[in-house]
């Protein structure tokens, strides 16, 4: 599971998630992506089934880049706590994502391949997200 080695306030306020994502809304790394469409909290799990999902179905061709990374503690108190006594130990990890940012990244395999693998991964995340291409720079065309 991924989860950061140490940080430097081991308790977070939740947070706002306004706007849509300023870095990390383009393909970068390969030449296909997984973008999500509406914000949400992604949590290690959630992305450990989802980078297994791909895995299964391209049978270890090509490479495939994770562009998120769960840095925000969630708390939790016990069950059947009485109120008060302050905020509750750390349970589990998420990443903050907004709509644009790119979640996943593939190359090496032809976009059929690709896309049924990014497809089976938005299935296991809480977020809509659609297939998306790399986009030249200089001219804005997809890149095939």
């Amino acid at each position: 599971m991924l989860m950061p080695k140490r940080v430097k306030y081991r308790k977070q306020f939740r947070g706002r998630m306004k706007g849509r994502a300023g870095r990390g809304n383009s393909v970068h790394f390969g030449d296909y992506g997984l973008m999500a469409l509406e914000p949400g909290w992604v949590t290690s799990r959630q992305i450990e089934a989802a980078r297994r999902a791909i895995m299964r179905h391209i049978r270890r061709r090509g490479r495939v880049w994770i562009r998120i990374f769960p840095d925000k503690p969630v708390t939790k108190r016990p069950a059947e706590s009485r109120m008060g006594k302050g905020k509750g130990s750390v349970d589990h990890w998420v990443a903050v994502v907004k709509p644009g940012r790119v979640l996943f990244e593939m190359a090496g395999m032809d976009e059929e391949i690709a896309r049924e693998a990014l497809r089976l991964a938005a299935f296991k995340l809480p977020v809509a997200a659609k297939f998306v291409k790399r986009i030249d720079p200089i001219s804005g065309e997809e890149v095939s």
